[in-house]
């Protein structure tokens, strides 16, 4: 039996949308989807777009897995996210380049963003960025192939054909739980204490730890070059003992200032040791100065529109900085409000005593019961912090 095809508008929370599929006309291979139009400016429109992407006409019947597609997209636009990975879609006539491209856009989870950038460091085509934006703009099947969750460099929403544009972009990852913007930072004591008031509803059990008086100090005047260096060099070391080789570093400057990235890598391993760096933290330090250098670390001006997880991913690439480092930089230097280092001891230890839990959790349970928590985790973090030294 011949190929058979078809399309159908349906209505959505985000307004009507169009798909369209191919039929194989035998049991064993089930339809494929050819096409998704999301939203247009009125409902006559977008059928139109739908059939001339498709070059389908409607159907009076739909097959039962496209019917459980629609289900799946009526829900996941109605804030209730699916996962569209496993949709079998048609890539008959897309180039080689073009299919990359989607198929790593669709290990993207919702809720989660990738820039141009990293989708072509992840098809090992890092110099590909430009082409991936091209490619993810053709795309004649939208949300299925998520390309929405693809974001610009610096974590900015990009470019979007759909009727809308960005707007529409943007609305789509809202859906998900995406904010786009600036992220939230804790500003004053009076945003401690009304997330700390939003929390105890979300979570009662924290009112324990919620309802002891907290004290948060920003400490934004290091630029994120000099953070790691002092984070490093603190490592697994007393305060004053830290101090004084931190001291016996800067001292080897003019100034007695903590060297720019050039500096520190012109600087023999040798001088940097007779200060009392380990022969790691050298590495550690030569290493954050090339990182430097080459833009992963970002500067204090760029650091601030970065998400949480760019800027973790981005620095935990340096030898030597782990995720607990950048959780803390993301805390205490950059106000980030949502943040949860499930990892620190001391907060494992307090939401043990707290949750009244045999032993302390992982870290995985931590993370779980931190879900609950959002977008305030940061605030649950520094209570629960506050609450152990009482």
């Amino acid at each position: 039996m011949a190929e058979q095809t078809g399309y159908r508008i349906f209505e959505t929370p985000l307004g009507t949308c169009g798909i369209a599929w191919k039929e194989f006309g035998n049991s064993r291979t089930p339809p494929v989807v050819t096409a998704f139009q999301l939203p247009e400016s009125t409902v006559k429109l977008t059928e139109s777009r739908i059939a001339e992407k498709s070059s389908a006409i409607k159907a009076r019947i739909t097959p039962p897995l496209i019917e459980q597609i629609i289900t799946k997209v009526k829900l996941h636009l109605d804030g209730k996210a699916q996962d569209f990975s496993n949709v079998l879609v048609d890539t008959e006539g897309i180039g080689p380049f073009a299919r990359q491209v989607y198929n790593v856009c669709r290990t993207i989870p919702a809720g989660k963003t990738m820039t141009y950038g990293e989708l072509a460091r992840a098809m090992k085509r890092p110099a590909a960025s430009r082409a991936v934006g091209q490619a993810l703009g053709r795309s004649p099947i939208p949300l299925i192939i998520p390309c929405h969750r693809v974001l610009a460099s610096g974590n900015k929403a990009g470019g979007f054909s759909a009727q809308g544009g960005v707007a529409t972009k943007l609305k789509m990852l809202k859906i998900e739980g995406v904010l786009m913007g600036t992220p939230a930072t804790i500003k004053s004591i009076k945003y401690l204490k009304r997330a700390a008031a939003l929390l105890k509803k979300k979570d009662p059990r924290l009112a324990r730890c919620l309802s002891k008086p907290i004290e948060f100090r920003l400490r934004p005047e290091h630029l994120p070059y000099e953070t790691l260096i002092e984070a490093v060099v603190h490592q697994q070391l007393s305060p004053k003992a830290a101090s004084t080789i931190l001291g016996r570093v800067t001292d080897l400057y003019p100034g007695g200032r903590i060297p720019a990235p050039a500096e520190l890598l012109k600087t023999a391993d040798d001088r940097l040791r007779s200060a009392g760096l380990s022969r790691s933290k050298t590495k550690a330090l030569k290493d954050i100065a090339a990182k430097a250098l080459d833009g992963t670390v970002p500067s204090s001006k760029e650091i601030v529109s970065l998400g949480n997880e760019e800027i973790i991913k981005r620095l935990t690439s340096i030898y030597g900085v782990g995720q607990w480092t950048v959780e803390m930089m993301l805390i205490f230097n950059l106000g980030r409000a949502d943040v949860l280092p499930a990892g620190d001891f001391a907060l494992r230890k307090s939401v043990g005593g707290i949750y009244k839990m045999k032993g302390v959790p992982t870290p995985k349970q931590v993370s779980t019961l931190g879900e609950a928590w959002r977008p305030h985790r940061t605030v649950a973090s520094l209570y629960l912090w506050n609450f152990l030294k009482s």
